[in-house]
């Protein structure tokens, strides 16, 4: 089957995170498994040429043009992209759009729908209803006409569906498909050694949803427990990093800080690795890629109610599910350092990290994964040949 899979941005950096980093995912167990699945994207950032691979998968990228800079990721295009859009969708067999409300995916999945190319949309938690005017202008003018339209509509969790549903109103979607993300399965690394200093580990788009500054503002009570701590924060700074070492350096814990920026994905996985324990306080974090790369390798996570994977985490045992509200003292700094103070103790530790290796090995593998995804994928071939 040849796939092409479209996606707004690719960097250097991996600055735009989860939605890429799915999509490369899934195209290299495609391709594993016969099928020639490639990318689709914007490139920015890159000193000379543009990729024509990204980590042994096809990428088809074209130079970002920053037409509304105001609105970051959303303002960027590329006519070129568009035109070889059209193109490279009459030759395959599905394309698979991974929306957001820009001026890449969106018009895109357009085009699919003109072209009665079967496509499968998966909006990564980034469709939702929203109060903002241009947003709203932009699901008018397109992001329903494409949810509504769509062979096959995928959801990370239940929240997600019905977010999707409540932008596509009055229209009840009836062809969704529960997607959750998944990595590939990871050695598991040896229990943590209580004889040397410990490592927390924050990696994430250093932005204000990810709330980097929960993480800094948890380290000076843990600190006092563990002294020689290391509190490494990494990933490519979208606008919080100024904020986030300023804290640190009121607080002084500047020197317990280690800023790595952004990392490949064999660094992640290496990052995961040598952590005793993975923070995200993110707010509304659909299903986090980072989570489950930490989690791969048994490295135990604390997460926030707001996360897709706060259920699975807290009835696995697999780290600390704590609350996302902010209190009196900061952040919710406290329960923060709480949660790593828990998961530091050796045999909490232990617990939580066979528990998170086990969680992703039993439910988020890439090739379980891909296998649900293979069998919509039939469907909607099936479906779309038989209403021709």
């Amino acid at each position: 089957m040849k796939i092409l899979h479209i996606v707004t941005l690719h960097t250097p950096d991996h600055a735009f995170g989860g939605p890429t980093r799915v999509a490369l995912n899934l195209s290299k167990v495609q391709r594993a498994h016969g099928d020639d699945a490639r990318i689709m994207a914007l490139g920015d950032g890159f000193d000379g040429g543009l990729p024509g691979e990204i980590e042994g998968v096809p990428a088809h990228l074209f130079r970002a043009r920053h037409l509304l800079p105001m609105f970051e990721v959303s303002g960027i295009t590329s006519g070129a992209l568009l035109l070889a859009a059209r193109r490279m969708m009459r030759g395959a067999d599905l394309v698979h759009v991974h929306l957001m409300r820009d001026l890449v995916t969106l018009p895109a999945a357009l085009l699919a729908l003109a072209l009665r190319r079967p496509l499968v949309v998966q909006t990564h938690g980034m469709v939702d209803p929203t109060e903002k005017r241009v947003a709203q202008l932009t699901d008018l003018l397109g992001v329903r006409k494409v949810l509504r339209g769509a062979d096959a509509v995928l959801h990370l969790t239940e929240m997600e569906r019905r977010d999707v549903n409540a932008v596509a109103a009055p229209v009840t979607l009836t062809r969704t498909v529960r997607l959750v993300n998944g990595v590939r399965p990871q050695e598991r690394k040896p229990a943590r050694d209580p004889g040397r200093p410990p490592t927390v580990l924050f990696l994430a788009r250093i932005q204000e949803r990810k709330r980097p500054e929960d993480f800094v503002a948890a380290m000076p009570a843990v600190l006092a427990k563990y002294p020689d701590a290391r509190f490494v924060l990494a990933g490519p700074d979208t606008g919080a990093l100024p904020g986030t070492l300023e804290l640190a350096a009121k607080l002084g814990v500047l020197e317990s800080l280690d800023h790595v920026g952004p990392l490949g994905h064999e660094e992640v996985l290496a990052a995961g690795r040598e952590a005793d324990v993975y923070v995200l306080p993110s707010i509304e974090e659909p299903l986090g890629v980072s989570v489950l790369e930490a989690m791969s390798v048994g490295t135990p996570a604390v997460i926030t109610r707001t996360c897709g994977l706060a259920p699975d985490v807290a009835e696995a045992g697999a780290g600390r599910v704590i609350d996302s509200r902010v209190g009196e003292d900061g952040p919710n700094a406290q329960k923060v350092a709480q949660a790593i103070l828990e998961l530091l103790e050796p045999e909490a530790n232990a617990e939580a990290g066979q528990a998170a290796w086990r969680l992703v090995n039993d439910h988020f593998t890439i090739e379980a994964v891909t296998q649900t995804l293979r069998r919509t994928y039939e469907d909607v071939v099936r479906r779309k040949a038989a209403a021709r």
